[in-house]
């Protein structure tokens, strides 16, 4: 089965809402990567892993701090494929890696798919990147059957709606609001309504993140997706100490 198949597959395997948990690789230190993981991909169905970036414009100031961290810890994209590769552990979760272009681009495009197929990552989401300019790295990747997911927002037009829920793999990430990841603001009260609309666009789950914090948030955005993606908070409970298998149970509807 094709890693962006076995992707789609564990986000629907039991028709609950589906929890896909973000985490910025090496951090809070390098040394505990493995082990967040570990901990992170047994209690989500499927392990966001952010590659650290000096500019990442689509997050807010939680994940900004962290990326900063894991770069001056010396993270980069070839040291978590060589973390990937060295664990002596399963996970049922799949992984993504979420990058800007930037990182991937300097990888190598099909050096990058192999080395993905290599170290068990099933996708990748990659904000920065239109539909547009996303051939050359698309091409790729669906060479080794993996997914490039597409993002879509409450501000994207019907038509590319449609074209960009045609075109990802894996699964369609709805982002809940304009501006960037975090922050305690309220979901917008139009949620369903938008929400219903990716989904009636999309053959694939629908899961939808950006400023997921609460329980009741979870809850709420599960009554009309496939799943729910949680990142800042669960980078601020690993600020804080919390175990985030624990943290992740609490959020589940």
């Amino acid at each position: 089965m094709q890693p962006r198949e076995q992707l789609r597959q564990a986000l629907t395997l039991d028709g609950a809402p589906a929890l896909i948990a973000f985490i910025t690789a090496g951090y809070p230190r390098p040394e505990r990567f493995l082990q967040v993981l570990r901990e992170v991909g047994a209690a989500a169905d499927a392990v966001e892993i952010g590659v650290p970036f000096t500019d990442p414009m689509a997050d807010g100031v939680t994940v900004q701090r962290a990326s900063r961290t894991a770069l001056q810890n010396g993270v980069s994209l070839s040291w978590i494929f060589s973390q990937l590769a060295a664990r002596d552990f399963e996970l049922s979760a799949p992984i993504l890696l979420m990058s800007y272009l930037n990182p991937l681009f300097a990888f190598g495009f099909r050096r990058l798919a192999e080395r993905a197929v290599e170290t068990g990552v099933s996708g990748f989401i990659v904000p920065d990147l239109p539909f547009e300019e996303c051939m050359p790295l698309k091409t790729e990747l669906d060479a080794q059957g993996l997914a490039l997911v597409q993002l879509v927002t409450p501000a994207t037009p019907a038509e590319r709606l449609r074209k960009l829920c045609a075109v990802s793999e894996g699964f369609v990430y709805a982002v809940t609001r304009t501006g960037i990841t975090g922050g305690a603001e309220s979901l917008p009260e139009d949620l369903a309504d938008y929400l219903a609309a990716v989904k009636r666009a999309s053959r694939l789950p629908v899961c939808a993140g950006f400023g997921v914090r609460e329980p009741e948030q979870v809850r709420l955005i599960a009554e009309h997706a496939d799943g729910v993606i949680v990142g800042s908070a669960l980078l601020e409970a690993l600020e804080a100490g919390q175990p985030p298998g624990e943290f992740l149970a609490a959020l589940r509807p």
